[in-house]
């Protein structure tokens, strides 16, 4: 017969949950939904003001034809962010980094999470894409959290650089200092919040055990060694990244390679949607509003922020207003055109990942029951 607990017996089995864990996160949760309503009522707002006839007006310039060469121009662009990942963590495998890399960029863009839940996402792609060498073996999540980490910083490594170029550009416009100056002190604070958290990753071992086993003392005994073991292998692997300087700046350099061509498909949208800035013009619109929706960074999509910002710095570059909506609008639909079938294929293959390990799980099952079972002996 089955043991049965009541249930009394089976609360003080389960995992004891911290009340400040439980409350931090909720007040997560709350702060996010807050902030997507307050998006999407600005968005709503702005379309409002503008007319959504002029926007699609606006928008039907492009043609069939436009809106691919948009997306193809992203589509390269993604798979350079792929290859800077792959030139800093090369453990990865090109593949793995190209397509984890998707997964994480489509999660942020067209999933109703903040950016940090498209990291969260991005960090069981890794662990679960496969590489294409077989001499590449799959990642335990504390590799897979030091890559992912190691490939955000270099991000903005390259970001500063890129936002810097975009100011020197945007100097040469008259009344653009209500940006340039704000932004500026942005990117000092960026700049010395990116200095503290390369110094944790390489000295910050000693700080990571004391955050361990504080957490460790309000968890379940099961999971302490567990979570103290794997912060070991965390710091491990983020050692080891860090041990290669050399690769590190080659990942930071193509970021900005990376960053200068998502200003080229400005461009292009602009000249498509029939405003004339220069490549000069769309390297300073495309740096400060990406400036601005780091920022966001807790806004899911950077709904509303993202608009704002475009019809802003397009009224001091001459552009009208619903052209800037226009091109914030068309950079959504590429993203969507590009995340949706990358989210899709990838629940495809978790869906056949953990469909195999069952199958598998159950045929080692059967071997097993066999094994047990008594034998007769021939008469």
């Amino acid at each position: 017969m089955p043991q049965m607990y009541r249930p009394s017996a089976l609360r003080r089995m389960m995992p004891h949950r911290n009340p400040c864990v439980v409350r931090t996160r909720l007040t997560l949760k709350t702060l996010t939904l807050i902030l997507s309503l307050l998006g999407v009522a600005l968005l709503t707002g702005i379309m409002a003001w503008l007319g959504i006839d002029h926007v699609l007006t606006a928008m039907q310039r492009i043609g069939i034809g436009g809106f691919v060469a948009i997306v193809g121009g992203q589509v390269l662009v993604d798979i350079g962010l792929g290859i800077s990942w792959f030139f800093a963590c090369p453990e990865l495998g090109l593949f793995r980094a190209i397509a984890s890399r998707a997964v994480r960029d489509a999660a942020g863009n067209c999933l109703p999470f903040s950016q940090l839940g498209g990291m969260v996402i991005g960090i069981r792609a890794t662990c679960s894409i496969p590489g294409l060498s077989r001499r590449l073996s799959p990642l335990q999540w504390p590799a897979a959290i030091a890559t992912n980490i190691v490939d955000i910083t270099t991000e903005v490594l390259g970001q500063i650089v890129f936002v810097i170029i975009a100011l020197v550009f945007l100097f040469n416009h008259s009344g653009t200092n209500k940006f340039t100056w704000p932004v500026l002190g942005g990117m000092g604070l960026l700049t010395l919040g990116i200095a503290g958290f390369i110094w944790t990753q390489q000295r910050g071992g000693v700080a990571i055990h004391h955050v361990a086993r504080f957490l460790g003392r309000h968890i379940a005994e099961g999971w302490r060694t567990t979570l103290i073991d794997n912060m070991d292998s965390f710091q491990a692997q983020l050692d080891l990244l860090w041990a290669r300087p050399g690769r590190i700046a080659s990942g930071a350099l193509i970021h900005l390679l990376c960053w200068l061509g998502g200003a080229a498909v400005t461009w292009l949208s602009l000249e498509l949607l029939g405003a004339h800035v220069g490549y000069g013009g769309a390297i300073a619109i495309e740096g400060v509003v990406c400036g601005i929706m780091s920022a966001s960074f807790l806004v899911p999509a950077a709904l509303g922020v993202q608009e704002a910002a475009y019809v802003a710095l397009g009224y001091f570059f001459g552009i009208e207003a619903d052209i800037s909506l226009g091109l914030s609008l068309l950079r959504r639909g590429r993203d969507i055109a590009i995340g949706i079938p990358v989210m899709a294929l990838w629940q495809f293959s978790e869906m056949r990942r953990l469909r195999a390990a069952k199958n598998s799980s159950a045929e080692q099952d059967a071997l097993d029951y066999a094994d047990s079972a008594p034998r007769r002996e021939p008469s």
